[in-house]
């Protein structure tokens, strides 16, 4: 017997096409769609004593005291002639500034959704919404996974208005626009797209609107859901569109012709396009001076080789390639190995998995002890293996060491990447050798050169080659160089600020 798996079916509310001129069978309507809803108020009363109207808003999500100030107050008065149609009342009553003329129930019910009340009034088959949506929001604060020691410790919250009041605030040019649309047939989330016109490529700010409008999908509660329905290769381990929570940095990639995605209910961010070093680059790289700035880049740049490869390299040159290894050293490890009963394959997994476990702990549990639990368990865990004979010294070291350096990534989602390819570079050292580890990195390499974000190519600008970009890549150039934005997809304004900016004594005269 087959069976078919059928698409997912929008809501069945069969609601009517527009409002009625009756209140009464609007009110009919409303009623049937908010049965056993206690939160939501259905408000009636007069305008000047006579005229039948309804207010209608959800607890919680509007502000009481202005509805009571700004609307029922001045409705409940004496209105002069000519003033109580809909034109009238928005022109010459009410003190309300955002206010908005619907006719459908479906533009009904999404105004009350989003907090903002709804007038009825009888005899007009239109109706009036107030913006005066009014809910809990959290203050902003320094983003806890991306702090730093020099830069903005401002970070997003999970209002879409303060997130896009905060991009208005870091970038104040007309220039800077926002698309929303509404994504999630139950949730009807908003979403927002947020691009540097002039500088993004209207052909990438296309694409974006278009995988976003193909998002069929009941609900969408984080950004983590959009990412997962709008990257190119849902079957890569690295991700292709970075998440953030720092204004800064979304500032920097819409100046860099990025889009940026925004979300309400989440403070995390999306930008695309990106690239693989783009995801290994800190705010505070471009903070601190470029020599700085530099050393640090390339001294994470080889602990994100040694977070991935370390603990592959141990079990190889222990397995399989003693000649590699100094005497004296090979001494060492074999002494240390002597009463060990698992070989170095099972027990580099054995310690990676515990580390992992104890790192995930230190996660979960409340921030006072969490820190303490993850270190206090590492030195216990590892103290008792070692003396209970299960793993050897110099493969705690070794998986303490890989540790410390996947820390050293920025990026979150990168660094777990890396940690999940950890483990089959591991199997491939146990049973080829160092050449299980070049078959694996090949592998990774090819992975890496197919993949692409949004049309960008992943491993850009070293493959294709664009030297003019290499100074924000290998290096970080100083800003007085950096005259040129990279180079995304088709179009794009290519210069960001004026040459000559080399700064020295005279220059100014000059």
């Amino acid at each position: 017997m087959r069976f078919r798996i059928r698409k997912p079916e929008p809501p069945r509310t069969e609601l009517p096409d527009t409002l009625s001129a009756d209140i009464n069978k609007n009110l009919q309507v409303f009623r049937s769609i908010y049965a056993d809803c206690s939160d939501v108020i259905f408000r009636p009363f007069l305008i000047s004593g006579s005229r039948q109207s309804e207010l209608i808003h959800i607890d919680g999500l509007s502000n009481i005291e202005e509805i009571d100030r700004s609307v029922l107050a001045p409705l409940m008065q004496e209105i002069e002639a000519g003033a109580a149609d809909i034109e009238g009342i928005f022109a010459n009553k009410l003190t309300v500034s955002k206010l908005k003329v619907v006719q459908t129930f479906n533009e009904c019910v999404e105004q009350i959704s989003a907090g903002n009340p709804l007038l009825l009034i009888d005899l007009e088959n239109r109706a009036l919404s107030f913006g005066l949506g009014k809910w809990e929001k959290r203050a902003v604060e320094e983003p806890a996974a991306e702090r730093v020691l020099r830069g903005p410790r401002e970070g997003f919250t999970e209002t879409l208005g303060v997130n896009t009041s905060l991009l208005r605030r870091k970038i104040r040019s007309p220039e800077l626009k926002t698309l929303t649309m509404k994504v999630g047939r139950r949730t009807r989330t908003d979403v927002v797209i947020a691009y540097m016109e002039g500088i993004a490529d209207k052909t990438l700010i296309d694409e974006v609107k278009n995988r976003l409008q193909r998002i069929d999908i009941e609900g969408v509660l984080e950004s983590g859901y959009i990412e997962e329905l709008i990257e190119d290769n849902p079957y890569s381990p690295f991700p292709q569109l970075l998440n953030t929570e720092r204004v800064d940095v979304a500032a920097s990639s819409l100046l860099e012709g990025r889009a940026v995605i925004l979300m309400d209910g989440t403070p995390f961010v999306l930008v695309a396009p990106i690239s693989f070093f783009s995801l290994l680059h800190s705010a505070e790289d471009y903070y601190s001076r470029f020599m700085i700035g530099t050393a640090i880049r390339w001294l994470r740049y080889f602990f994100v080789v040694l977070s991935m490869l370390l603990p592959s390299l141990y079990v190889a040159l222990i397995t399989f390639h003693h000649e590699l290894v100094p005497t004296s050293l090979l001494i060492s490890m074999a002494r240390s190995r002597e009463d060990i009963p698992f070989p170095a394959l099972v027990e580099a997994l054995i310690m990676e998995i515990i580390f992992e476990a104890l790192r995930e702990a230190g996660v979960r549990l409340p921030k006072q002890v969490g820190a303490a639990v993850s270190i206090v368990g590492a030195l216990v865990i590892g103290e008792a293996a070692v003396s209970a004979g299960i793993v050897s010294s110099p493969m705690v070291m070794v998986v303490a060491i890989t540790g410390i350096a996947s820390f050293t990534i920025p990026r979150y989602a990168m660094g777990i990447s890396l940690r999940m390819l950890r483990f089959p570079m591991i199997f491939l050292a146990g049973t080829l050798g160092l050449l299980g580890i070049m078959l694996g990195i090949i592998v990774i390499a090819i992975h890496l050169c197919t993949l692409r974000s949004f049309g960008v190519p992943y491993l850009s600008p070293i493959a294709p080659l664009k030297t003019r970009e290499l100074k924000d890549v290998l290096i970080r150039a100083p800003w007085w160089s950096l005259n040129s934005r990279p180079h995304l997809t088709g179009k794009y304004d290519p210069y960001r600020q004026a040459p000559r900016q080399k700064p020295g004594p005279g220059r100014g005269e000059e």
